[in-house]
């Protein structure tokens, strides 16, 4: 069965995130997280965070505030792989490129996309139990 209050925290931290890191890079977008001579992109923060969340939250099953603890974990994760995976992509992986509108709607489509398949898994969730019902 498929949770929707699940759903909606996925959707909502996918959302929030891409919101918040491509409005403070428009602002800063020289910003770089760097660990000692490495610079870390948000691909790579974004798969550290979905993979023991994402564990976490198939693992847990039941509802609990850990479990959704762990779905906002993987939205978040997922947005900023989402994001920086179609930036390197399409683009030369440049600071300055990241404002380009290239990014932006690439972005935008795979995080809309992400959403896009909760509400469809929901929906053909909902429709299954309607289905058994009958």
């Amino acid at each position: 069965m498929i949770s929707r209050q699940r759903a909606r925290l996925l959707i909502a931290s996918m959302v929030t995130t891409f919101v918040i890191i491509r409005t403070s890079l428009y602002f800063s977008p020289d910003t770089d997280f760097n660990v000692g001579a490495y610079n870390v992109h948000h691909l790579f923060t974004g798969i550290l965070l979905m993979t023991p969340c994402g564990i976490a939250s198939v693992l847990c099953g039941s509802e609990t505030r850990a479990t959704g603890v762990a779905t906002v974990g993987f939205g978040v994760g997922l947005s900023l792989a989402l994001d920086e995976w179609v930036y390197l992509i399409v683009t030369d992986g440049s600071n300055a490129s990241y404002l380009l509108p290239v990014s932006f709607i690439g972005g935008s489509l795979m995080v809309g996309a992400g959403c896009l398949y909760v509400l469809l898994l929901c929906w053909l969730g909902k429709q299954k139990t309607t289905d058994s019902l009958r």
